[in-house]
């Protein structure tokens, strides 16, 4: 019974989560000879919780070793504890206690994700790169499907495990691996609450050009909603979008706004009347000038 309840009792170190046991004990290592891992998608805030590990470092040093990999002569890549090498360096050490480990590409990312996806308030960006990093790091190991396993299988399997791993379900997985496909300014937005994360996901499906759009409408008027989105989505698929027809799409579908009436004459018929160069602001803003003196014309008559 004792022998048992031992057993359960005994708790890994992180060491061991890391996959780092029975190798070399940690060793000094020059901070300047490491560098910084790679695409690492996990933020480095100089926040309150970083200052008070910059505290903890100058009284106690710096108390669990980094993992690092060798990449040179003397020179090395950061796989875990980068928070802890930014705090090392504020605090004004000039070397860390680090366990070095030769590794591949693909297990130095593994064990990188692996090392912060349970660190508590990750923004969605933070969970978008590293799922679809350990993903596709999980799809280049498995190679060739084996034991008859299609692609699709393999593919099913890689999103189950890190579901598995970060307790959410395989759909959540990949819909935060669609964030991905954002431009940084709606992104950004996101980690912001300013774009909920369900609406990101829509969004995502867009082409850049007209997520920029997007982006600024948003910036200069406020959120838009699901149905906005969904409308645009929608407008996409039956013809060219414009930033001019993006802006009456979500204008005109704004919560109690009446519709407005649509132009009378097509942008591509237009088009012959003005230089190349001539945005459709600039067409509009033309045609209205026009129309203003022949309605004081009509006046004077």
């Amino acid at each position: 019974m004792a022998s048992k309840m031992s057993e359960r009792l005994n708790f890994k170190s992180v060491e061991e989560l890391l996959g780092v046991v029975n190798e070399e004990a940690a060793m000094d290592i020059e901070i300047y000879k490491i560098s910084g891992f790679k695409g690492h998608p996990f933020k480095v805030i100089d926040d309150e919780k970083m200052q008070e590990l910059v505290e903890s470092i100058k009284v106690n040093g710096v108390l669990s070793p980094v993992l690092i990999r060798p990449t040179g002569m003397d020179t090395y890549e950061m796989i875990s504890g980068h928070r802890r090498l930014h705090a090392a360096q504020l605090a004004g050490l000039t070397a860390i206690p680090s366990i070095i480990r030769e590794m591949t590409d693909d297990e130095a990312v593994i064990a990188m994700v692996d090392a912060n996806i349970q660190r508590e308030e990750l923004l969605p960006s933070e969970k978008a790169f590293a799922f679809k990093m350990k993903l596709d790091a999980v799809k280049r190991q498995a190679g060739r499907p084996k034991n008859n396993l299609s692609h699709n299988e393999t593919n099913f399997r890689a999103d189950e495990a890190i579901a598995e791993q970060v307790g959410d379900s395989r759909a959540q997985v990949r819909r935060y691996i669609r964030l991905t496909e954002l431009i940084p300014e709606l992104l950004e937005y996101v980690d912001l609450k300013r774009i909920p994360f369900t609406s990101a996901v829509e969004i995502s499906y867009l082409d850049q050009e007209i997520q920029k759009w997007l982006f600024e409408y948003i910036r200069d008027n406020g959120l838009v909603k699901p149905k906005q989105i969904a409308l645009l989505r929608e407008a996409c698929k039956t013809g060219i979008m414009t930033e001019g027809k993006l802006i009456a799409i979500l204008n005109d579908s704004q919560p109690g706004r009446t519709p407005s009436t649509k132009n009378l004459i097509s942008e591509k018929k237009l088009r012959k009347y003005f230089p190349s160069d001539y945005t459709e602001e600039d067409m509009r803003s033309v045609i209205v000038e026009l129309l203003e003196q022949w309605s004081q014309g009509k006046e004077s008559e």
